[in-house]
Order: structure tokens, then C-alpha cells, then sequence
């Protein structure tokens, strides 16, 4: 009898897969005959019209107003992502594109700006690139140059790549020698060590330090740390918004309550999901708490220089994706990203 089941079981799966695979490349309800006709089942059109009921009862499939065929519900699709759905991997000629464009970035900024693109042009629908966040970066070098006899400037660079610049007004002249031994000795505690560690990490340095030489030095760190106070805001790049308005007919009454939705910030960002959960997370519909996405789906996954991730990169569609395809490209650029950053 188990065994029995679990062949119900199977044939049910196969036909709520097809039934998601013809809804999404046809964009119109799908009947037990078209099943039939397009896909190989082995069963006769009288079993398949028996697995819909059933799969409608078990709520992953209704049916449209009055129209003869059968859509997916959430329920359906979270069943597809979850046991029917692998991810369709990129092609040799697409990943090369990729890294094409991705490789003539000239800085982080062009990076994420590069990424966000793509991502929207690869699965036309709307793509969201969150910075690498800075309170999860290291320090790659803290570089000191003097531009007059009291004046420096300060510049950090982080694992990631990015790049701050301070200028530090001294209460009196610098010397080189001094300068050097400043540099020398916070890249000794600060390199390789995240940022909002480094402010600990330093402050006892003025005391190292000859007495007429504490107030520069004290000065330059209070501009250092002010550099890194300021870094912990969460910054987001977004793309394709207009991909959405082939959409239209997807989303309920008006896909005004989206393009609001993506205006937030704060939204954006909790959709993405925590920086520190760096694995594919498919969100559909009702699982996202905020109102006005519950007709969407959003596909995130971290991405990061080396094993960490450091910041999330997805995408923000109709509940109707091809979820196999969008999991595909997110998947591929998160990891050429992540090869970029680490070369960078």
C-alpha cells in the first residue's frame, strides 16, 4: 500500500511540474488535455483530470475564475521549488558573457552597478544588489599620504574593495618619519581585521607614541574611526523596475503596491533576508510579510570574497517565474562576483 502511495504521490508531482512549466511558458490556466498532449505522463486523460482534483483539494492548484484550466497557488510553487525544481545552470557562451561584462568594472561601484544590470537584463524581472556590508569587510590597508606640512590623507581599503578617503586637518606639522611609523603600526593591529573591531584595536596607540606626537596621532585616529562609524549604514542598488509592467496582468488590481514596496529601503533589505544566511532562499507570495509583495517572488543568495558572504544579490518577480531559470542566473553571478571581489 506504501508503495502505492508514494507512485500516487509521483504522478501528482509530475503533473503539478507540468502544470507550473506550462503556466509559466504560456501564461494561460492549464487543462488535463493540454497536459496530456504536451507532456509524456503514461497516464490517460481521465487519471490526469483525477490528480487535479486532488492536487486541488490539497490546495496547490485552483482555477481562475471561469476559465477551464488550472494555475498554481503559493502552496503549489513552494512544492515545485522545494522538490520538483533544479536549478537550470547557465551556458558556457552565457557565463562567459557574464564575466565579460563583470571583468571591465573599474571599482566596486561599477562592480554592483555592472551586477545589478545583468542580473535584470538575464532574468528580465527586477534585480536588487546590496553593498558589501562594512561591518562584515576586513581591513585591506590604511594608507596615510602627506599633502602639506599639516595636512594628510587618510585611505581605507577594505577586502571588498572599497575605498574611503578623509582628509585630516593636524594640530601641528607631521613628518614622514612620524607618518611612516603611524602607517606602519596601525596596518600591523587593523589589517585583516573587520571594521568595527579596529577602533579597539587602536586606541591605546596614542600612548606608544612621544608626547609632542600624540595629538597628531590622536587626531588622525579620531578620523579613522569616524570613517568607520560611518560605513555601517546598508546601502542597495536596484534595476529593471519596468520589467515589471510585462507583468501587468500578474498582479492583482494594479502593480502599484510593488513599485511602492521597492521604493523602501528598510524593504529591500529585509527581503534579501540576513547577509550572514548566504544560501539560495526562495521567497513566494504570502511568505513575505509585507503587504504589497504578496503577488511577487524573490530569489536571494549572498555572495562574498572567499568563503564569507558579505553582502545579498537577487531578484524580484511575479509569482509566474521560471524559477529554475532565475535560481540559475542569480546563482552564477553571485559566484562571479564573489571571484571579482577576491581578485580585486
Amino acid at each position: 500500500m506504501a508503495g502505492e502511495v508514494r507512485q500516487l504521490d509521483e504522478r501528482k508531482l509530475a503533473v503539478l511540474r507540468a502544470i507550473v512549466q506550462d503556466y509559466v511558458g504560456t501564461e494561460e490556466p492549464v487543462g488535463s488535455k493540454a497536459l496530456v498532449e504536451r507532456h509524456n505522463l503514461g497516464v490517460s486523460p481521465a487519471t490526469v483530470r483525477n490528480d487535479m482534483a486532488a492536487l486541488e483539494e490539497e490546495g496547490y492548484i485552483h482555477q481562475p475564475h471561469t476559465s477551464a484550466g488550472r494555475i498554481p497557488t503559493d502552496k503549489g510553487y513552494r512544492l515545485f521549488v522545494d522538490r520538483l525544481a533544479e536549478v537550470k545552470p547557465m551556458s558556457a557562451p552565457e557565463r562567459r558573457a557574464i564575466r565579460h561584462f563583470l571583468d571591465g568594472a573599474v571599482d566596486l561601484d561599477d562592480v554592483v552597478a555592472r551586477t545589478v544590470r545583468l542580473l535584470a537584463q538575464l532574468t528580465r524581472q527586477v534585480a536588487v544588489v546590496q553593498y558589501p556590508s562594512l561591518s562584515r569587510s576586513t581591513v585591506r590597508h590604511i594608507e596615510l599620504v602627506a599633502l602639506a606640512p599639516a595636512k594628510v590623507m587618510l585611505v581605507l581599503i577594505t577586502n571588498t574593495g572599497r575605498v574611503e578617503q578623509r582628509m585630516v586637518d593636524c594640530p601641528g606639522a607631521v613628518g614622514e618619519t612620524l607618518l611612516a611609523d603611524l602607517r606602519a603600526r596601525i596596518n600591523a593591529r587593523a589589517a585583516g581585521q573587520r571594521l568595527p573591531d579596529v577602533p579597539g584595536l587602536l586606541e591605546e596607540l596614542p600612548g606608544l607614541f612621544e608626547q609632542a606626537d600624540r595629538p597628531a596621532v590622536s587626531t588622525v585616529l579620531a578620523t579613522l574611526f569616524e570613517a568607520l562609524a560611518e560605513q555601517n549604514e546598508e546601502r542597495i542598488m536596484l534595476a529593471g523596475t519596468a520589467n515589471l509592467t510585462r507583468f501587468g496582468h500578474d498582479f492583482p488590481l494594479t502593480i502599484q503596491p510593488v513599485l511602492e514596496a521597492l521604493e523602501e529601503q528598510v524593504v529591500l533589505l529585509r527581503l534579501l533576508g540576513e547577509t550572514a544566511d548566504a544560501g539560495m532562499t526562495v521567497r513566494i507570495g504570502r511568505e513575505i510579510a509585507y503587504e504589497g509583495l504578496n503577488s511577487t517572488s524573490v530569489v536571494s543568495v549572498g555572495y562574498g570574497s572567499g568563503d564569507e558572504s558579505v553582502a545579498k544579490l537577487g531578484v524580484i518577480g511575479p509569482t509566474r517565474m521560471d524559477y529554475p531559470g532565475t535560481m540559475g542566473a542569480v546563482r552564477a553571478v553571485a559566484r562571479y562576483v564573489g571571484q571579482i571581489l577576491a581578485e580585486s
